[in-house]
């Protein structure tokens, strides 16, 4: 039986993956349009990014744009498989009740 991913399992990031994983793998996200979908503040989303980041599950590339700092977030092939072993571990729960 899959198991849940105790990193991922958290609400936020777990929102954050699925946010993630619906995009085309050479596609990435600003941290805005993540904090807004998400409803979560700078530091709210700046730790969780940095966890999912840590475990390998995200790429972070900080760039600017028009002498400003943008921050883009992606999830990485790691994290996509993560991702789908977590929700398989959700539809075993779920199926088994």
């Amino acid at each position: 039986m899959p198991e849940l991913n105790e990193t991922i399992h958290q609400p936020v990031r777990l929102r954050i993956m699925a946010a993630l994983v619906t995009l085309s793998a050479d596609e990435e996200v600003d941290f805005t349009y993540l904090r807004e979908l998400l409803n979560v503040t700078d530091g709210n989303l700046g730790a969780h990014l940095r966890k999912l980041e840590e475990a390998g599950y995200i790429a972070v590339n900080k760039t600017f744009v028009e002498r400003k700092p943008r921050t883009y977030v992606s999830a990485t092939a790691a994290g996509r498989g993560v991702f789908r072993e977590h929700v398989a571990a959700l539809e075993t729960i779920l199926k088994s009740k």
